[in-house]
């Protein structure tokens, strides 16, 4: 499950991770012709069309038709979808790698970005002429064609005005430069805030983008700031606000200075909290979307491996392991080892035998939770 920064591979068009990196990541757009040769889509139309009717999947619908364009979010059912032979609509189906193994092993080719900003695999069924229109996306993203044909037009943006009273946000002056059709197994990676435009060639056009996290500081601070909140706890004997050099005072309604000062060093000293501040990132990071639920499982057993769920996130910094919004402080051999499971997925069962009766009860109690499950 980890990628050798230094392997040069067909899936970045013969570059190593390292030189994509350096190369291409938030610069260039890169074109790599059989990215994936003999690619098989994760899904078959049915087994789309049935996810798409879910409620915990996430789907929309974009249709171009005379009187202009239409969105639809999901579920759907079978007749909302229009006929295979109409022209011109897309079915849009986020966050398939939760759902289906090979979108999550797919998804997984791409680990050599940071988990903490790989975010999903998105998958596109398009009837001739489908798409969602020339845009641009705040995130990095690369389109794998995986069956049927898509031309492409990309162009660098200079004028990022919006059509106006349309449901979908569509460039209004886009000037593309560069146009490909790409065949199943071909890709394009593009960085954030260039414009294209993805029209199906034929039907059955399917593309996977895979789709990356570009959180604002806004909802950083937001998110962040909340959880320490919730973490703050008061400390035995904690000193109250005093004031005896307080003075009679005329203006009552008037917040006095001291007691402003008091309120902000009280603020600042929670801000720097370094520890706190550290957990709530891990937690933030690693929170399953609103969409996501695990199923309870069984605990492990003597002598078995174990693997993480498709839809667990883990992580960790110097001092903490994070899963699923969790935080938890870890050292020697234990961090050693959580940290292998979160980079490769996946322990062994000697790994697992070498973590401490602490540490194999907690990932006991993750098995139970559904979060892994023993091998």
């Amino acid at each position: 499950m980890t990628v050798n920064p230094l392997q040069k591979l067909p899936l970045l068009g013969g570059l190593s991770p390292a030189q994509f990196m350096r190369r291409h990541w938030q610069k260039k757009p890169c074109l790599i012709r059989q990215a994936v040769p003999g690619v098989v889509p994760p899904v078959t139309r049915p087994e789309l069309l049935a996810l798409a009717a879910r409620d915990d999947v996430e789907s929309r619908l974009v249709q171009q038709a005379k009187g202009g364009w239409q969105l639809r979010h999901g579920p759907f059912e079978r007749r909302q979808i229009p006929p295979f032979s109409r022209p011109g609509w897309t079915l849009l189906v986020q966050g398939l790698d939760l759902h289906v193994p090979a979108a999550h092993e797919l998804l997984s080719q791409f680990r050599f970005v940071p988990e903490a900003r790989l975010d999903d695999l998105m998958i596109s069924y398009a009837s001739d002429g489908g798409g969602v229109g020339p845009h641009t996306d705040s995130y990095d993203v690369f389109l794998l064609q995986v069956s049927g044909q898509r031309r492409w037009r990309v162009g660098s943006v200079k004028d990022a005005t919006l059509v106006d009273g349309v449901p979908v946000k569509l460039l209004a002056n886009f000037q593309p430069t560069e146009e490909w059709v790409l065949e199943p197994g071909d890709m394009l990676y593009l960085p954030p805030r260039w414009g294209h435009d993805g029209i199906a060639v034929g039907n059955d056009c399917m593309t996977c983008s895979v789709g990356f996290r570009t959180p604002t500081p806004t909802e950083t601070a937001r998110d962040v700031l909340q959880r320490m909140i919730d973490a703050l706890e008061a400390p035995d004997q904690e000193p109250h606000y005093r004031d005896p050099a307080q003075s009679a005072t005329d203006t009552p309604g008037l917040i006095p200075a001291a007691l402003q000062e008091f309120a902000q060093k009280a603020v600042i000293s929670a801000l720097n909290d370094a520890h706190s501040l550290s957990c709530a990132l891990g937690e933030s990071l690693t929170e399953p979307k609103a969409i996501v639920w695990f199923e309870g499982g069984e605990p492990l057993q003597a002598g078995q491996g174990l693997s993480l769920d498709r839809r667990t996130r883990m992580m960790y910094d110097e001092r903490h392991v994070f899963i699923n919004g969790e935080s938890f402080r870890a050292g020697g051999r234990d961090a050693r080892l959580m940290r292998q499971l979160a980079d490769q997925r996946t322990l062994g069962a000697r790994e697992v035998a070498q973590l401490s009766a602490d540490a194999r009860e907690l990932v006991s109690d993750w098995a139970e939770a559904g979060w892994l499950r023993g091998v």
